[in-house]
């Protein structure tokens, strides 16, 4: 028997681990594991019990993309946006995972992968993590929003450089230009996502999807508009929150700093 292309693992505090495991193949994204991955990241959002989502990759990479074997041989096919055909999307199902994914990038993330990982909501990143857009190099036009992010996330003088080279970029570059959170030693990467995932779930579950929602949601739009949604979005929420609630939080949060 064959081992599956995606683990899971739930902890019992809130959060799930979904690893990525072809390492024979870099984890290259196969009709198979597409599907599997897919259908993973629906489950994990449709259970109430799982509120964050860590996504990381087995062996030494995190994701190199397609597989462009399987599409070379003819046993995949692509149709709109780079996109195989018939294939459901993983990364639109980060998407619209409400609540915060954390991307704890191992090694190599190229192309495709590099479009998964920018789906999170946050990367950590190991050393021997980089990353490479190859679409131009390749052939395929990108999909799953590598064209439109990377800009938005490093610039547009930049993220012109990477995506019209292909050249690496390393893990230490992407934090210094932002689109890592940090990077951290090979052997604590998964620690520190749990640790962080950790610290995600200390908030109430309301507000964690409520403020990722109104982030994401403003990030899409101009300055102005954005600030009109924020404070539309605060009178609406702010006006059912009583006094005790927040008097209570405040002592928790005092205990909290005071710890930290």
């Amino acid at each position: 028997m064959s081992d599956p292309n995606v683990l899971i693992e739930r902890d019992y505090s809130g959060y799930a681990v979904i690893t990525l495991n072809r390492p024979q193949a870099m984890n290259a994204m196969s009709r198979a594991l597409l599907a599997e991955l897919t259908e993973a990241i629906e489950a994990l959002a449709d259970d109430p019990d799982v509120r964050v989502l860590i996504l990381t990759g087995s062996g030494r990479a995190f994701c190199a993309g397609l597989d462009l074997k399987e599409l070379g041989s003819g046993e995949a096919q692509l149709g709109r946006g780079g996109e195989p055909v018939s294939l459901t999307d993983p990364v639109l199902a980060l998407e619209n995972f409400r609540g915060p994914v954390i991307g704890a990038i191992n090694g190599a993330a190229v192309t495709g992968g590099f479009e998964l990982a920018l789906a999170c909501d946050v990367l950590l990143a190991s050393p021997q993590a980089r990353f490479a857009d190859t679409h131009a190099r390749i052939g395929i036009a990108p999909g799953w929003g590598l064209s439109q992010k990377l800009s938005r996330a490093i610039g547009i003088y930049r993220a012109r450089e990477v995506s019209l080279t292909g050249n690496w970029v390393s893990a230490e570059q992407a934090a210094a230009w932002g689109f890592v959170n940090r990077v951290v030693p090979a052997d604590q990467l998964l620690a520190e996502a749990r640790k962080l995932a950790g610290d995600m779930l200390g908030c109430i579950p309301e507000m964690l999807t409520r403020y990722k929602a109104l982030i994401n949601d403003g990030f899409a739009m101009d300055f102005g508009d954005a600030m009109t949604m924020e404070r539309e979005r605060g009178v609406e929420h702010n006006r059912r929150i009583q006094a005790a609630a927040i008097e209570g939080r405040r002592e928790l949060v005092r205990q909290r700093n005071k710890a930290g």
